[in-house]
């Protein structure tokens, strides 16, 4: 009579116990493998929001492709010769200083970066659209030949007057020659940024995007 009184009791402790037991793996379980899920999915977010053109180089940092491509479209700058003179001058370092005092991506010296209202040469944005638009306004001057352009980027608009084409200083002859030889092209069209858009293959997505 007893033991049968007992043998309920047990059976009740004993799912008690197993229920507190599947409650405790279901919490660790739901730790372990759902809340990490969840926050995955709150932090992925979109690394560019404008079009790139598959045949453009790349800086290997997405940050900087989408800063180059939007001053390409802003001032109607092939994309492809700035990725060239922005290796050239930096290697996309965008801390790099000379010893002239030449500083960022596109390597501005002070009275440069004051001249197209670049406040803070090491940043990317800032050094990369007042680079760019030097490099539009020497492509103007020049008529669209990249050689003198870059020249006169180089080492000054003056000396390229003065010698009346590529200055015969060894740095800038071999900075023109590098350049010239990577991005393909011995002339730039001058367009407007909507006709630079389809001739540089860059997209609808940058005129939505500015």
């Amino acid at each position: 009579m007893q033991i049968s009184r007992l043998v309920p009791r047990f059976r009740s402790f004993s799912i008690s116990i197993f229920s507190i037991f599947a409650l405790f793996v279901a919490a660790n379980l739901n730790d372990t493998f759902f809340v990490p899920i969840a926050i995955a999915k709150t932090t992925v977010k979109r690394v560019s929001s404008v079009y790139l053109p598959a045949d453009l180089p790349t800086s290997g940092d997405a940050r900087i492709d989408e800063i180059i491509v939007r001053a390409s479209d802003r001032f109607g700058v092939d994309p492809r010769l700035l990725h060239h003179v922005i290796w050239q001058e930096s290697k996309y370092q965008t801390a790099t200083k000379s010893h002239a005092g030449a500083q960022g991506l596109m390597q501005l010296m002070p009275a440069t970066a004051v001249r197209f209202d670049c406040r803070n040469a090491s940043d990317p944005e800032s050094n990369v659209a007042a680079g760019t638009r030097y490099l539009r306004l020497l492509l103007e001057r020049f008529e669209g030949d990249v050689s003198l352009a870059l020249a006169a980027y180089n080492a000054g608009e003056g000396n390229v007057d003065k010698y009346a084409g590529i200055p015969p200083f060894s740095e800038t002859q071999h900075y023109v020659k590098s350049i010239t030889g990577r991005y393909g092209s011995k002339y730039h069209p001058l367009l407007t940024p909507e006709e630079a858009r389809i001739n540089f293959g860059l997209g609808e997505e940058i005129a939505q995007a500015n």
